[in-house]
């Protein structure tokens, strides 16, 4: 079965950027990128499909971007003008609901 990695994480300034990657060990279709802050509920960031379509959640709407390259089997999202309520572990779900550990993103105000 595959397997994913996410990659990325890290400290940012709000205002920053930052590019997450999720790499999969295998054919991929639809990645969903999930979050998680402390003590909150995981929570949707977006999706996109194999053909490139994508959705975000509206709290990050214009600021994060998610794309991939289906040759590496990876997933980006990068996050733009990042704020402190962007602090959560990142995590990258196939649609049969396989999930990668998580990349950590603190916002520093």
């Amino acid at each position: 079965q595959v397997q994913l990695v996410e990659s990325g994480g890290g400290l940012v300034q709000v205002g920053g950027s930052l590019r997450l990657s999720c790499v999969a060990s295998g054919f991929i279709n639809t990645i969903y990128w999930y979050r998680q802050a402390p003590g909150k509920q995981r929570e949707l960031v977006g999706t996109i499909t194999r053909g490139g379509t994508t959705t975000y959640v509206d709290s990050v709407k214009g600021r994060f971007t998610i794309s991939r390259d289906n040759a590496k089997n990876t997933v980006y999202l990068q996050m733009n003008s990042v704020k402190p309520e962007d602090t959560a572990v990142y995590y990258c779900k196939t649609v049969a609901n396989i999930w990668g550990q998580g990349t950590q993103v603190t916002v520093s105000s």
